[in-house]
Parts: C-alpha cells; sequence; structure tokens
C-alpha cells in the first residue's frame, strides 16, 4: 500500500504521488484499481494526473466510469411523432426493445431519513448520488444495481449484478447478503446502508423506446407513462396500477465526448427547453 496525497478534482479525477499503480482503500473492503496519466507537476515533488477511478471487477455494458453528457426535454405527443420519425431514419432501436421498439423498466431507489437524494438534487448540489435497484420486462431473473451519480454537470454509472434471493433479503433488512468484499459496488451500499442509513424508498416504472447511433456513443431514450408506488415489499409483485408520477414525455439524450451535428439538428424542438428533470424526484414530489 503506497502512501501519498490525495485531492479531488473535475470528473472524479485525483492526483497521487508518482507511481505507476497504487491501490486505494475507497472503504472498507473495496480496493479500487486507477489509471494515471504521466503529467502535472507540484511543488515538493512530482505528482501525475489519475485519469479516472476503476473497479477492480468487470463492469456491464452500460457503465459509464468516464462522465456522460446528458440532455432531458419534457415534450408532448405531437414532439415525440416528429422525432421518432426523424430518428428512425439515421438511428437504430435498442436490440432488447419488443416489436414495437418499446421496453419497461421498474427502479427502487433508495434513499434516508433526511431525503438524502432528494435534497442533493433539489438543492442543485454539481457532486451528488443516489442507489437503485433495477430489472426489466418485468424479467426478475436478471436484477442490478446501479449507483447513477453527477460530477459538474456529467453523469457517471456504476452496476452489479444481483440475485432475486440477495434483493429478497436486503429488502428484508438482512443487509449482510450484500457484504462481498469482491464486489466493490455491493460492498459500497452495504457500508451506506450502515453510516448513511439508506433505505428502499421508492419504486418507480415507466415505459422507455430507445435510439443509439455509434458516433459519439449516443443514446436518444423516449420515456412515458412514468408510475410511482411506495409499496417497496412489492417490488417483484406484478405490476399494479401504481399512481401517475409525471405528465407528457421525456427525451433524454445521452452522449460521450461529443454530440454529432446530425443528431443535435434532429433533436431541435421549436419551444422545448433543457429541464432538469428527474423521475425519482417527481415520484417522491406526487
Amino acid at each position: 500500500m503506497a502512501e501519498f496525497g490525495l485531492r479531488r478534482t473535475t470528473g472524479n479525477r485525483v492526483y497521487v504521488n508518482s507511481v505507476s499503480r497504487v491501490r486505494i482503500p475507497i472503504c472498507p473492503s473495496i480496493i479500487w484499481k486507477i489509471r494515471i496519466l504521466p503529467f502535472a507537476v507540484s511543488t515538493g515533488g512530482r505528482w501525475v494526473r489519475i485519469l479516472s477511478l476503476r473497479p477492480r471487477h468487470n463492469t456491464n455494458e452500460g457503465d459509464s466510469l468516464n462522465g456522460r453528457h446528458e440532455l432531458k426535454h419534457t415534450i408532448n405527443a405531437a414532439d415525440y411523432a416528429q422525432l421518432r420519425a426523424r430518428l428512425r431514419a439515421i438511428a437504430k432501436p435498442d436490440a432488447h426493445a419488443d416489436a414495437d421498439g418499446r421496453y419497461t423498466i421498474r427502479s427502487l431507489y433508495f434513499d434516508n431519513y433526511v431525503d438524502k437524494a432528494v435534497t442533493e438534487k433539489l438543492s442543485g448540489l454539481s457532486r451528488r448520488e443516489k442507489f437503485r435497484l433495477r430489472y426489466y420486462n418485468g424479467d426478475d431473473s436478471f436484477i442490478r444495481l446501479e449507483k447513477k451519480s453527477k460530477a459538474n454537470l456529467l453523469a457517471y454509472k456504476e452496476s452489479a449484478v444481483l440475485t432475486k434471493a440477495q434483493c429478497e433479503a436486503l429488502l428484508s433488512g438482512e443487509y449482510r447478503q450484500i457484504k462481498l468484499p469482491e464486489e466493490p459496488l455491493l460492498m459500497e451500499l452495504y457500508t451506506k446502508l450502515h453510516y448513511q442509513s439508506l433505505r428502499p424508498q421508492t419504486i418507480v416504472d415507466y415505459h422507455r423506446e430507445t435510439y443509439v447511433y455509434p458516433a459519439g456513443n449516443v443514446r436518444i431514450t423516449f420515456d412515458s407513462r412514468v408510475r410511482m408506488s411506495s409499496d417497496v415489499a412489492g417490488f417483484f409483485k406484478p405490476r399494479s396500477g401504481g399512481i401517475p408520477a409525471a405528465k407528457g414525455m421525456i427525451m433524454e439524450i445521452k452522449y460521450d465526448g461529443f454530440l454529432p451535428d446530425i443528431i443535435s439538428d434532429i433533436v431541435q424542438i421549436n419551444g422545448r427547453s433543457q429541464t432538469e428533470f428527474s423521475k425519482y424526484i417527481a415520484a417522491r414530489l406526487v
């Protein structure tokens, strides 16, 4: 274990004493590998700049540890019809969608007794995070724990696979089921269940239609029929009615380093400004 100085900067970047590779315990039993860019000098000795924090385990497809841009717009049915017609000409539907190009998502969000995630979002903090369990199309044979975080306008996502038995134990308060040192994200949630008092809080259901464009790794999604439920014990029950949590439709545009002009031109809708809409916040404010 190397001894080093530490300072956080934009986008989860940090600075450490000059070494080719170090191992840092972020919290008990969680060890992270980090890649280093060999530059940056500090008085009193040579320093190097970390490119990003990388979890030791392999991440699932869809993780975004280097940060992605996210743009959100609230649109109506006429906007959607126009945008959908344009996108279908140049972008591909998500490979996991049904014949109509859509799929359903059920998420269970964690928060604590002071509504930490809600407060951070509504306060506009540049650095914030939230944890959620998620599965698709009612199929609980594949469940993911996801940590979604924001740092200075960039979005980051990490995920790990959980079994249904682990999820049920988690919902019943048996947290030791996720105390697995070989799974850093599970260990991080286990730790924060204790020192941040995170607890399962709200279920959010919605329909999603996705289009992908390879240049810039662009994903454009249309989310509709957003509903919420406080019955966290019913996370695995067949879809029930729930309570409507949002009107209209939400378009999200996610991309890496750049947004291609052709996509930027297509998604322009007169009178529709960017929003900071959050499905979780909308569900909590119902």
